[in-house]
């Protein structure tokens, strides 16, 4: 989730709040007054969960999760930061108050941290990059705009986003990025780090103003080759999720993602191999998501053949599972083991489930 050398960007506009400037930056995450958690170091093999920013920020869920998390072999969560454009809590980033993008829903973040630091939680930091419909309203002129120099929006979910080729763009999710490594997170997480996945039709009506001659594999390569060498001084793993389909084609320009570019630039790579959004017949398995071993496995061979053809360093694959229904069977400790199983028979050893209610049972785990 795309290196062009000469073409990386490094935007002016970033707060360069690493290393000794840290203490200068007076907010209410990376101020003098706060000090950073020090994270769990990664673990020799990462397992987890994704905890929403709801659940994050009530004490009762965030017990729950923790005693499920003792009780199993589940070592990892991975908290929302950003998602659809809303900051789950007070962020020092002004472009985050600016636009209004504050939520709240984690009352105490170094809290939070502490807590998991103290349960030996590995935490992750999911950042929303470009489906961003907070900054586009707030700000147009960082936002995708039609032919008639419009507000474009995603008819299907009636939202705007942000222009994935504007450094600003970049420059704003990069210093959330950093605040929250800063704070205490130990990894980060680009998730929407892509293009709207839209119809041709709608896709012609689709301006970028930032584009500037470059296509939409450059411009997600670029951004996360950029975020790298920002966020280097954390020594933090920077990982991008992808779909799954881009496990198998040759370069998804449409999105912008390409698996073969992004296991260069990133650190680990996490397809979204969930069985119930594969379409009847994928991989010749008749119905996907009743055959949740069948579909990960053969998912994970293809994903693992691949980057075995790359050369020099690539990126650890991780997969994101499944552990919420969407039609038949219902999904339980059955099927996501039999999801966790497909990854090891493939020769893989790293997972995360995703619940979007961040409900799960601790049976699956054990």
């Amino acid at each position: 989730m795309h290196f062009i050398g000469n073409m990386m960007i490094r935007t002016t506009s970033m707060l360069l709040c690493t290393g000794l400037l840290l203490a200068a930056c007076d907010d209410p995450i990376t101020g003098p007054e706060s000090g950073r958690v020090d994270p769990v170091p990664r673990p020799a093999v990462v397992r987890g969960v994704y905890v929403n920013a709801q659940a994050a920020g009530l004490p009762d869920r965030v017990d729950a999760l923790l005693t499920m998390a003792d009780e199993s072999n589940v070592n990892t969560f991975v908290i929302d930061v950003k998602e659809r454009g809303e900051v789950s809590y007070e962020s020092g980033v002004a472009l985050a108050r600016e636009a209004g993008a504050e939520r709240g829903y984690i009352p105490d973040l170094r809290a939070l941290l502490r807590q998991l630091k103290e349960s030996g939680i590995y935490p992750i930091a999911r950042i929303v990059c470009f489906y961003d419909p907070v900054l586009a309203t707030a700000r147009p002129d960082l936002a995708i705009r039609t032919t008639s120099d419009d507000l474009w929006v995603d008819l299907e979910g009636s939202v705007p986003w942000v222009d994935p080729y504007n450094a600003d763009v970049w420059a704003y999710n990069i210093e959330l990025a950093r605040e929250a490594l800063a704070a205490g997170f130990a990894e980060i997480q680009w998730d929407y780090v892509r293009f709207p996945d839209v119809a041709d039709a709608a896709r012609a009506e689709m301006v970028f103003p930032a584009r500037e001659g470059r296509n939409a594999v450059d411009a997600i390569q670029q951004f996360v080759a950029t975020s790298r060498t920002e966020l280097a001084a954390f020594d933090a793993p920077i990982t991008a999720d992808v779909f799954g389909r881009v496990i198998t084609t040759d370069s998804d320009s449409i999105i912008g993602q390409d698996w073969d570019e992004l296991i260069q630039v990133t650190d680990v790579i996490l397809p979204m191999v969930y069985p119930a959004l594969y379409w009847p017949g994928s991989f010749e398995i008749p119905d996907p998501n009743g055959d949740p071993y069948r579909l990960v496995r053969t998912a994970m061979d293809r994903a693992v053949e691949r980057t075995q053809a790359a050369t020099g360093t690539v990126a650890t694959i991780r997969p994101w599972l499944q552990a919420f229904t969407l039609g038949s069977p219902e999904y339980g400790p059955d099927q996501m083991r039999a999801q966790i199983q497909a990854v090891e028979d493939a020769g893989l050893t790293e997972w995360l489930f995703w619940n979007p209610n961040s409900l799960y049972p601790t049976a699956a785990f054990q």
